[in-house]
């Protein structure tokens, strides 16, 4: 799928199809009008006046509603009529809702080349293209891996934002490897645990690799011994597949400026352990619980393409089963992490912080600029933010505020939420240094006060909780039902804004 930007004449003074003659136009519209939208355009291709012909057809513009024209030998051949609701609450997440919905509809007419005509006045030009074109292609996306028979699909060839000049079109050159590396996060969330393995993981982190030039360590069990990896390896100790310790590091062609870490927690299949998970606990979901280590992958095949310069990244992946024999943890064991800390399992379904506790020693030890851990950590974070905003931990003003800027140009939400340090009461243990678990009030921020722990006093970290985030039951917006990639896109924008500052 081709991307571009076009400038046309907005003010009607000559007609849209002497500039561009694509098939299928989708034409933004405010209820109740609005400056910029493309009524005007609209009356010049239906041939009367608007309000009339929207009111017999009923479309009042309200967010979200669409309404399609065939025009058989005209140019364009299909006219999509999209809804953006009041204009003085449009924005660049209203313009991705409104791109993704007319995408999947232009999609289901058969569309070969279509033309995006928004009202862009206010918005940042360039901001706004890639807004858009990222919208349609990832509104587009449809996995089919794993059926027997896939559902023929028909997408556009090219895409043309209508009004905006060369000038915007320079963001559109890192689309396509962000919406690769949030398809990418995508694919690893969806695939089945008999699928989505640790070795799986470690195979896309060769490939990776291998296509980008990239330096690829893993970790075997007894590699991870010799580190005192002990929080780690408790978890993994269930399972009949060995852990596989992932770091694949992205080095910039020139003097590096800059050295980030990113972690992400990689539980390919969590059972509870003893604490087994029951009917109603979304067991059969648990495939998921990679997300994290399935964002930052994305995330580091995005930055691996774009090469932001001076720019070092470090991707990090403790990956593991949590599973149930004869060898596997006990609730009541005292692990012994890398960093010299015991840590009492109270209760063995809380896992993914012992995995990523030895991995934030690991990432301490590189020496960087900053950590970011990305987790499906908690069920309390899901609880109180919801399955649309991501909970986010920091000790650092600067870290947090960058993370959440990036998340607003990605169009991914998150909140900040405490580090109280009197809550840390709850993880004191009789027996070990500390316990895997607190009280259930609170529990998502007595698990960010567990993991910071694990990060040298002073380095600038981040930890992202996006339990609710990474699944959708539903479509929503960019989001198709199923898995969606949340975190790259956030890690992205970031990445590359730290390394342009």
């Amino acid at each position: 799928m081709e991307f571009r930007c076009l400038a046309v004449d907005r003010d009607g003074q000559r007609p849209l199809t002497e500039s561009w003659t694509g098939d299928t136009l989708v034409v933004g519209l405010f209820a109740g009008g609005g400056s910029g939208d493309g009524r005007g355009l609209v009356e010049e291709l239906v041939g009367e006046a608007l309000e009339g012909w929207l009111q017999r057809r009923r479309f009042e513009a309200k967010s979200g509603q669409t309404i399609t024209l065939e025009r058989p030998g005209g140019t364009p051949a299909t006219l999509i009529l999209v809804g953006l609701g009041d204009p003085a609450e449009f924005g660049l997440d209203a313009l991705r809702q409104a791109g993704a919905g007319a995408a999947r509809t232009a999609a289901s007419a058969g569309a070969e080349e279509l033309g995006l005509w928004f009202p862009l006045e206010g918005l940042e030009p360039a901001a706004a293209a890639a807004a858009m074109a990222e919208a349609v292609r990832l509104g587009l996306y449809d996995d089919q891996r794993f059926k027997s028979e896939a559902e023929p699909r028909s997408l556009p060839a090219r895409v043309t934002v209508l009004g905006l000049g060369e000038a915007a079109a320079a963001r559109l050159a890192h689309v396509a490897a962000t919406c690769s590396g949030v398809e990418l996060a995508r694919r690893l969330v969806a695939a089945p645990p008999n699928k989505a393995t640790p070795q799986s993981l470690a195979d896309e982190a060769a490939a990776i690799a291998a296509t980008f030039g990239l330096e690829l360590k893993v970790l075997e069990r007894a590699d991870c011994e010799a580190l005192g990896m002990g929080a780690y390896l408790g978890v993994a100790q269930g399972s009949d597949l060995p852990p596989k310790f992932i770091h694949l590091t992205i080095r910039p062609t020139g003097e590096v400026s800059r050295r980030v870490v990113l972690v992400g927690k990689g539980l390919t299949f969590d059972s509870g352990g003893y604490n087994l998970k029951t009917a109603g606990s979304q067991i059969e979901m648990m495939k998921y619980d990679m997300g994290g280590s399935a964002a930052v992958l994305g995330a580091a095949r995005a930055i691996a393409e774009i090469r932001p310069a001076g720019l070092e990244v470090h991707v990090i992946v403790a990956s593991c089963e949590n599973m149930i024999s004869g060898g596997a943890i006990h609730p009541g064991d005292v692990l012994t992490a890398s960093n010299g800390k015991t840590i009492e399992i109270n209760n063995t379904d809380a896992e993914g912080r012992l995995t990523l506790a030895d991995a934030l020693v690991y990432a301490c030890g590189l020496e960087p600029d900053a950590i970011v851990d990305l987790a499906t950590l908690t069920g309390a974070c899901v609880i109180a933010l919801g399955e649309e905003i991501a909970g986010l931990w920091s000790p650092s003003d600067g870290l947090a505020e960058a993370l959440i800027a990036a998340g607003t140009a990605g169009g991914e939400a998150l909140w900040r939420m405490p580090l109280r340090g009197s809550y840390k009461k709850g993880l004191k243990s009789h027996v070990a240094d500390m316990k895997n678990t607190g009280p259930r009030p609170g529990g998502s921020i007595t698990a960010a006060l567990f993991l910071q722990d694990f990060v040298t006093r002073g380095l600038p970290w981040a930890h992202l909780d996006i339990a609710g985030t990474v699944w959708s039951d539903k479509a929503r917006g960019l989001d198709p039902a199923g898995a969606t990639g949340f975190g790259v896109r956030t890690l992205v924008a970031w990445l590359v804004a730290g390394a342009a500052a």
